[in-house]
């Protein structure tokens, strides 16, 4: 799957251009079997996506349960605590995301 296969998007009739849509993320509550860490100089979300959940481009995931950290960034801040929810939960988070941003 290419880098923004599943960012959603649509195309003009007229030229055919792509065009991005804002996109949406749900909220994640709290769960039990979430897993906290604290974060060291250069941990990335997308390399903590890989090694919880096999797969980088759920980065997004770790960086929206996470709303004290800078939502602009791929680097958790040093030396924090950040919560990752429970690979388990990964399915229903994605699902919601697709649902409120109308992939289907």
């Amino acid at each position: 799957m290419a880098r923004y296969d599943r960012v959603p998007y649509f195309r003009t009739q007229e030229t055919s251009e792509r065009k991005f849509i804002n996109v949406k993320y749900p909220s994640i509550p709290l769960g039990f079997d979430d897993v906290y860490a604290y974060a060291a100089q250069g941990d990335r979300y997308d390399v903590i996506a890989s090694e919880y959940y096999s797969n980088t481009a759920l980065w997004w995931i770790i960086s929206r349960a996470n709303p004290s950290q800078p939502s602009d960034s791929l680097y958790p801040i040093a030396g924090t605590q950040i919560r990752i929810p429970s690979p388990t939960r990964v399915p229903l988070i994605v699902n919601q995301y697709e649902l409120i941003n109308g992939i289907v």
